[in-house]
């Protein structure tokens, strides 16, 4: 499993560190019951504080996306597909509400929108 850590993005790292596993387990690159490495050898292998790492497990956890086994470690839990795509569809919905409000504030019309998205999601088809 490979994460990457971008010091200049503004973004905190343990939220970096949450959603490039969480998304690993989306795209099954990450399977259900697989360990992830221990909070310790992850913060070590990132060079970051022990607790950052610990909050990114924790809010995976809290979420669902995995479990703890005391005195043994985290692992990837079963996938609830449905509520995954439920919850990354109201993501959306919000970001796009967010887009629309943006597009009003600056004068941009509702077909110039509707460009850009189709423009940005040439490449997904």
């Amino acid at each position: 499993m490979l994460i990457y850590i971008d010091n200049h993005s503004g973004v905190p790292i343990y939220d970096q560190i949450y959603t490039q596993i969480k998304t690993h387990i989306i795209k099954g690159e990450l399977k259900e019951n697989e360990m992830l490495p221990s909070i310790r050898s992850l913060a070590k292998e990132l060079r970051i504080s022990v607790i950052t790492t610990k909050r990114a497990y924790e809010e995976l956890d809290k979420e669902g996306f995995v479990y703890t086994v005391p005195a043994k470690g985290c692992f990837v839990a079963k996938r609830n597909t449905e509520l995954i795509k439920e919850q990354s569809i109201m993501r959306l919905e919000e970001m796009i509400n967010l887009a629309v409000g943006f597009a009003r504030e600056n004068g941009i019309s509702k077909n110039e929108l509707l460009e850009i998205i189709k423009n940005e999601t040439e490449e997904m088809i």
